[in-house]
């Protein structure tokens, strides 16, 4: 683990999520009303609830192949060039039924190399070193959303900005697949260990993505209902780019810190718990200048979360011949309260209005942040 493996390793992730974002935060959209018209709203939500469904699944299964072949780097590549291929032949689709097959299928494929990566940090790096390079990987992430978004824009097309996107993915993974080695535990070395501690990493993380979930997901609607900014686009924009730089500002020092004093629980329960915080001014100051306050809050919250959290859950993992698959079960609570979000927002908004929204999801986050500490084996 020298800077050179550091770097390769975060281009690798970046390239991910290069592949991820850049359709999700652009190019989906465009195509939805290309093919959806009117309807357009409605087919980017049918894009992009079957393509979470996919990847709820395809993550644990991936990471249970590379577990069971003994080997990262394989899928690392295979899944980046599928990926990569996904995304061209996604950017001629014309129908709906085309956007959602090909959204699924660059789903599915490029949750292979994000499988065996986050594989990788256990696999070979010491635990009291995991905080600080699960911050790279959160910045490595952030990064990668930020490059998509910008890497869509190219060329002003649909088509020409998933061809940027997928040269991104495919050339990003080369110089890890040049610096790394495989470190993969044997699986007759290792005796499998269920215990309560996973179980309660998975639904602390859940609960606390629930809250962020169903925070973010009407904010275009909030600032332009409840707010009412002029410019309600541009307003999400503005406080997308305050919340990354915030989160910039605490992803990699949190971890570190982490490492240094050699606890994880209280860091993430403080992580969840300034989340939360955010959600409760968005409920109970609901300006502009309440708006960008939120952004830095949930910020500098999720930026600690991101890497403290993903280090505490690689010291619980059942066995260490399994933890790509585990390390795909805990992905699912990332990826599931994507999906319930809409179900569960909708008619809170309905009943009671946008501060009822965001006391709920407050009062969720709270709830992950301080079970967190039912995790028993974890200092």
């Amino acid at each position: 683990m020298g800077r050179g493996w550091l770097v390769a390793f975060g281009f690798a992730t970046a390239a991910v999520f290069v592949g991820w974002y850049g359709p999700l935060q652009v190019l989906l959209a465009r195509q939805a009303e290309g093919v959806g018209g009117a309807g357009k709203e409605g087919v980017l939500a049918l894009v992009a609830a079957v393509g979470a469904v996919g990847s709820m699944v395809a993550n644990p299964v991936w990471g249970a192949l590379s577990d069971r072949s003994g080997r990262r780097l394989p899928w690392v590549l295979g899944g980046a060039v599928a990926g990569a291929g996904g995304l061209v032949l996604l950017g001629t689709a014309t129908t709906t039924v085309g956007v959602v097959a090909g959204w699924v299928g660059v789903q599915v494929a490029l949750n292979a190399p994000f499988a065996a990566l986050s594989a990788v940090i256990p696999d070979q790096v010491p635990e009291n070193r995991r905080g600080t390079v699960g911050g790279w990987f959160g910045l490595a992430q952030t990064v990668g959303i930020m490059a998509g978004t910008g890497l869509a824009l190219v060329g002003g097309t649909v088509l020409s900005g998933y061809l940027t996107c997928a040269a991104a993915v495919a050339i990003g993974v080369v110089p890890f697949m040049i610096l790394a080695k495989e470190e993969v535990p044997s699986r007759q070395s290792t005796k499998a260990e269920k215990t309560p501690d996973f179980r309660w990493a998975w639904v602390t993380r859940f609960l606390i993505n629930l809250g962020n979930a169903i925070a973010l997901l009407y904010l275009l609607h909030y600032l332009k209902d409840e707010v009412r900014v002029a410019d309600p686009d541009g307003g999400v924009f503005l406080l997308t780019a305050v919340y990354a730089v915030a989160l910039l500002s605490t992803v990699v020092a949190g971890g570190a810190l982490s490492d240094r004093v050699g606890r994880r629980r209280v860091f993430v329960c403080a992580a969840g718990l300034i989340m939360a915080a955010a959600a409760v001014l968005l409920a109970a100051w609901s300006t502009w200048t309440g708006a960008i306050t939120a952004a830095v809050v949930l910020g500098v919250g999720f930026g600690a979360y991101t890497s403290v959290d993903f280090a505490l859950v690689t010291e619980v993992l059942p066995t260490a011949a399994d933890r790509g698959k585990d390390l795909g079960v805990i992905n699912v609570a990332n990826t599931l309260p994507q999906v319930l979000a809409p179900v569960v927002a909708a008619p809170l908004v309905a009943l009671g209005g946008y501060p009822v929204l965001y006391m709920v999801a407050a009062v969720v986050g709270v709830a992950g942040s301080v079970l967190v500490f039912r995790i028993k084996t974890v200092r």
